[in-house]
């Protein structure tokens, strides 16, 4: 194995509770090894990072802010700025929610990554598992401001046209699309090129 001693280990930023489970069934010498003390504990390969709603993150010159979520277990969406070109926001799982909407309305959103894990048809299971349907993504939707890019993941597999037909009745000022497979959103302002 290669010599870490120069090297940071690298960082996983969660929820205390998640960190937690991590330790407890993934990192535990069963499933894997606890690479938070190998090869040492005063080298270790992996580092983990507890985080809060609310915390802004440092990474890689970006500043990126923990937002809530609203979902059967801990979980957290992300913001991260791009500057004048505005916050690339990704929710995370997450059902309802109040709170990420009062936090956006004071950010300029220029993409917004959200799930819509179940069609209309099963918005029972949607409400218990706390995620959306079309029907609730158009209620959240309505608590954003302006004209946003609005990208859908997290589609069960087999539903994609169903839920993105039912999404394309909501009448959204947005422009909604599912997420695809290399996707590129720009999060910094490009130069405008002259055109001859």
């Amino acid at each position: 194995m290669r010599e870490r001693k120069n090297r940071p280990p690298i960082q996983v930023h969660a929820l205390p509770e998640t960190l937690a489970a991590l330790r407890t069934h993934i990192f535990n010498g069963v499933i894997w090894p606890d690479f938070t003390r190998l090869p040492s504990a005063e080298h270790p390969m992996l580092a983990l990072v507890p985080i809060a709603v609310g915390d802004v993150l440092e990474l890689n010159g970006k500043r990126v802010e923990v937002l809530s979520a609203v979902h059967t277990v801990p979980a957290v969406g992300y913001a991260v700025d791009g500057g004048t070109a505005g916050w690339w926001v990704y929710t995370g799982d997450t059902g309802p929610n109040p709170a990420l909407w009062e936090r956006l309305a004071t950010m300029k959103v220029a993409h917004l990554v959200i799930e819509t894990a179940f069609g209309d048809d099963e918005r029972q299971l949607a409400r218990i598992s706390r995620h959306l349907c079309p029907a609730a993504l158009g209620h959240e939707l309505q608590h954003l401001a302006g004209s946003v890019d609005v990208h859908i993941t997290h589609i069960k597999p087999g539903e994609r046209a169903a839920v993105m037909a039912e999404i394309g009745k909501l009448g959204s000022p947005h422009k909604i699309r599912a997420l695809e497979i290399g996707d590129v959103m720009r999060l910094i302002d490009e130069p405008k090129r002259a055109y001859a």
